[in-house]
């Protein structure tokens, strides 16, 4: 018996299927994709261990060395921000251009440096570790930078696509279009 009022992903109508939804912003940057279960695990782990780095400091305001309590909070605190910053990781896209959001840095590419977005086969990063395997990434051709100095958008074998085949397939089919329909605009 399917519920339907428990989904996200119910169909309100099939008839208006290609019909954008007034609340729809393209201006609004958003990631055409959902994280995948290794990158939402990690972070679910990371802030299993932030919790208990939380007790801790409890445990140690409560014993009265309350500098030793601000160490603990502080450091769950970055490992918090940490987690939240690892599920904001991917790419993202809004009207204004291309943006790929990593851990560290965060680089936008607007419409008009756009040459191409393709996907290639090649040598791709196990879940951005050094092993390489045969994989497909997307990648970006920029009219400022050479093909070979762009690091891949996402690839087949990362923490949002392994064993998602299907996923990277329409996200990569999607972000091909926005390009297509911004770069023209």
């Amino acid at each position: 018996m399917p519920l339907p009022f428990l989904t996200a992903d119910r169909a309100f109508d099939e008839a208006a299927d290609d019909v954008a939804l007034p609340f729809d912003d393209r201006d609004r940057w958003r990631r055409p994709y959902r994280p995948g279960p290794w990158r939402v695990g990690a972070a679910a782990l990371v802030l299993l261990l932030a919790s208990y780095v939380l007790v801790a400091a409890v445990i140690i305001a409560v014993a009265g060395t309350l500098p030793g309590a601000a160490a603990c909070m502080a450091g769950a605190t970055a490992v918090i921000l940490c987690a939240l910053r690892l599920l904001r990781m991917g790419v993202w896209v809004s009207a204004r251009g291309l943006r790929r959001v990593g851990f560290f840095v965060t680089r936008t590419t607007p419409w008009e440096q756009v040459v191409a977005v393709r996907t290639v086969q090649q040598p791709v990063r196990w879940l951005g570790l050094p092993r390489t395997v045969q994989g497909q990434a997307l990648t970006l051709v920029g009219a400022d930078r050479a093909p070979g100095d762009v690091p891949p958008l996402m690839t087949t074998h990362n923490a949002d696509f392994l064993a998602r085949t299907e996923a990277f397939d329409r996200a990569a089919d999607v972000i091909e279009v926005w390009a297509d329909e911004y770069r023209r605009a």
